[in-house]
């Protein structure tokens, strides 16, 4: 019998070692077919490559093993949950593991996006099995060395032992192991004996992040390498007349100007198209330069003339269009039970309210940028996006490539909220390097990206309640929303179900405001209106608010609908929850509070706000939030996602906003767009519904639900409905009406 002696190293040690570079074995298969009898066996392991698999797991002689990660980091931390799933199932010391970012590989991830909250979701079930299959080789090549079943054999952080006490670690194995044949059925862990899963761990780039270590887009660079920066329409409507660049060419740093956009008119031409693609198809004009500060002063010294090639609309436009969608009849209807009219005709009274948000901006903390090489063989893109394939495929597209020959890296991004997800400026570093066939680097100031970028669509939703005999009867909900709707399923989110007679309708018009997914799309203003009108409605009936959502989900309870998307017992949990820790209706005088709900991104979360009023104004002091995700992979992690989608729901609910004059956003930076301060943080204080149910999505679905308790609080303290968003400026504009 062999046992081994070997040292195991800690991960710091061990990245101190030259041990990663000379030393260790991969083991690879597919992520989505690991437990698949028709999955080629690597028998020949001097093929075995990392791009060949989906999943890596590369473990040195010394046992440290390195797990790549697959989606875009975008600050959600996948980087460190999506390994720990892996690591769990391995069952490996965590202290012994090695993070990577993988390169985009769909052929074998398949999914590696980072959008909608789900990248863990959808993951959950396939990394486990990766882990699992992976550990079963390694225990099936240790019982193959001992000569024994591999079922008299246990393995544990990293560790083989048999019944008469032999062990063997990973290391010792994993060349005899990548030989065998992929076993075709493993067995996963009962979650109560997860090691890793459930406790809280580091972000496994921490330590670089904090000591400035190169890690994002922004600080990637190539020898030889160019920036470029690009001159956009200035206002939504216009397009490129002329230009004359003989002052920005003669300034210093600067190597020269051209134009692009002529490959984008011409890939429309030919019928591409893609979701992600949000730019205008006007000339741009591009100044090539040593330095991003190069770049930016050459811009500013070209003279462009613009003209008009559409409507230029300003805020007044849009709002009055919107207005006249919601007062018309042409709707596109998303669900309809019962039957509405004959419950509003009936109805002892109506109450019906508009509430009304405006274009938001990203603000994404690391402006936007993207690197790429073209020449006659090879696309190489790098740089931070949430679609890393959706890219790849446009740009192929673009330059009239093979897919094969496109090639893109992640970095980890600067904050991303919906940005990222669209590949404008992937099209324009495209276009630039194949025109000038060097390395390069494309950089818009923040300036650039606020007012020619990518916005959250200006919407207005008029909800409409009939009561009848102390009961809701019927429910009809509108939304008029500029360059896009709901997407279908929301339609079945609460209070589908549970309102007898319900319709909800959607309608939109186009104009030349390029619109996409913000950070928790449609449902980020929608549950604000909805849970503000909720809160109204249990006035009206005088029934404590949460009582009413109580009763309401009793409608959905034993459902055969299976349009239904929420749980209502575990919508009912988080409710219950909330309102036990945020001890509601017992504040101190003087502290006002607001309740608000919501399911969306396959969680229910539910928050309670807490303010007081300081001079006559809000101040919220206090937010309890519960969440239902399912199992909490890295707790840690999890908490901060759950306190920055309140903060950053609340800041933007209470302060921003977005004017547009003639085509031209109003709000430029920092200065003249508000952001939530430090000093304007409440506690956030976060309970996780304990639970052995797969993962659900957790970047996104805390933010929802504060708008209507900050709100409704804000009701609660002054008397005071809030029908329109940013809340601080109409708070403030009724205060000043009134004096």
């Amino acid at each position: 019998m062999k046992t081994s002696n070997k040292k195991v190293f800690s991960r710091r040690a061990f990245l101190k070692s030259s041990a990663l570079a000379s030393g260790g074995m991969l083991i690879g298969f597919n992520l989505f077919q690991a437990c698949k009898t028709d999955v080629e066996v690597p028998v020949d392991i001097s093929k075995i490559h990392f791009n060949d698999f989906n999943a890596f797991i590369k473990i040195s002689d010394e046992g440290i093993v390195t797990i790549f990660s697959p989606n875009p980091e975008i600050g959600q931390g996948v980087k460190t949950s999506m390994p720990m799933i892996i690591a769990e199932e391995l069952d490996v010391d965590w202290e012994n593991v090695y993070v990577e970012q993988a390169p985009l590989d769909t052929k074998n991830y398949t999914r590696q996006v980072a959008g909608g909250s789900q990248s863990i979701r959808s993951s959950w079930e396939p990394l486990r099995q990766t882990g699992a299959t992976a550990k079963q080789m390694l225990i099936n090549a240790a019982a193959k060395e001992w000569q024994i079943s591999p079922e008299e054999c246990t393995a544990r952080l990293g560790v083989i032992s048999n019944r008469t006490g032999d062990t063997l670690g990973y290391g010792d194995v994993v060349k005899l192991a990548a030989t065998l044949e992929i076993p075709e059925n493993v067995s996963l862990k009962d979650p109560k004996d997860f090691n890793i899963i459930g406790k809280g761990k580091g972000n496994v780039d921490v330590d670089k992040i904090v000591v400035g270590k190169p890690l994002y887009g922004m600080d990637y660079s190539e020898d030889g390498m160019l920036y470029a920066s690009v001159l956009r329409p200035p206002a939504f409507g216009q397009k490129l007349e002329s230009y004359d660049a003989s002052e920005a060419k003669s300034l210093p740093g600067v190597v020269d100007v051209i134009t692009i956009g002529e490959k984008y008119r011409a890939y429309k031409a030919a019928g591409h198209k893609s979701w992600a693609a949000q730019l205008s198809s006007s000339d741009k004009v591009v100044v090539i330069a040593n330095t991003t500060w190069d770049a930016f002063r050459g811009l500013k010294a070209i003279k462009a003339n613009w003209v008009e090639e559409s409507p230029l609309e300003s805020t007044e436009d849009y709002d009055a269009k919107l207005l006249a969608l919601l007062e018309g009849n042409k709707f596109n209807t998303r669900r309809s039970d019962g039957d509405v009219k004959k419950a509003f005709a009936e109805a002892d009274k109506v109450i019906e309210r508009t509430y009304e948000a405006p274009y938001l901006p990203h603000n994404c903390l690391e402006p936007m940028n993207f690197f790429a090489h073209v020449t006659d063989e090879k696309v190489r893109l790098i740089g931070p996006t949430q679609t890393p394939e959706e890219a790849a495929k446009s740009i192929a597209q673009l330059l009239v490539r093979d897919l094969e020959t496109v090639e893109v890296n992640m970095t980890r991004i600067g904050g991303g909220f919906g940005r990222r997800l669209y590949t404008d400026f992937v099209f324009e570093v495209a276009e630039i390097a194949d025109a000038v066939r060097k390395p390069i680097k494309m950089v818009s100031a923040r300036e650039t990206d606020m007012t020619t970028g990518v916005y959250r669509p200006a919407v207005k939703y008029r909800i409409a309640a009939a009561i009848k005999n102390g009961k809701i009867t019927g429910y009809h909900l509108k939304e008029a929303c500029a360059n896009g709707s709901m997407y279908g399923i929301i339609a079945d989110f609460f209070p589908a179900g549970a309102i007898e007679n319900y319709q909800v309708d959607s309608a939109t018009y186009k104009n030349s405001i390029t619109t996409g997914a913000w950070r928790a799309p449609y449902t980020n203003f929608l549950a604000s209106a909805e849970q503000s009108f909720f809160d109204e409605l249990a006035q009206e009936l005088n029934i404590d608010r949460i009582q009413l959502h109580l009763n309401l989900i009793q409608n959905v309870k034993g459902t055969t609908d299976e349009r239904i998307q929420y749980s209502p017992e575990r919508l009912e949990g988080v409710i219950k929850l909330v309102a036990e820790k945020a001890k509601w209706g017992q504040t101190k005088p003087g502290v006002y509070q607001g309740f608000s709900v919501y399911y969306s991104h396959n969680t229910h979360v539910a928050e309670i706000a807490e303010i007081v009023l300081e001079h006559g104004n809000p101040i919220v002091k206090k937010v309890t939030c519960a969440v239902d995700c399912g199992i909490v992979v890295n707790p840690t992690g999890a908490l901060q996602q759950a306190k920055g989608g309140v903060i950053d729901g609340l800041g933007h609910a209470m302060y921003a906003d977005l004017s547009i004059k003639d085509g031209v956003p109003q709000s430029n930076n920092f200065n003249n767009y508000q952001l939530i301060r430090m000093v304007q943080t409440p506690k956030v204080d976060v309970h996780f519904v304990e639970s052995d149910m797969a993962p659900t999505g957790l970047g996104e679905p805390t933010l929802p639900p504060i708008g209507a308790a900050v709100s409704n609080a804000i009701y609660a303290a002054t008397g005071k409905r809030i029908y329109k968003f940013p809340i601080m400026k109409h708070f403030n504009e009724e205060e000043k009406a009134l004096s």
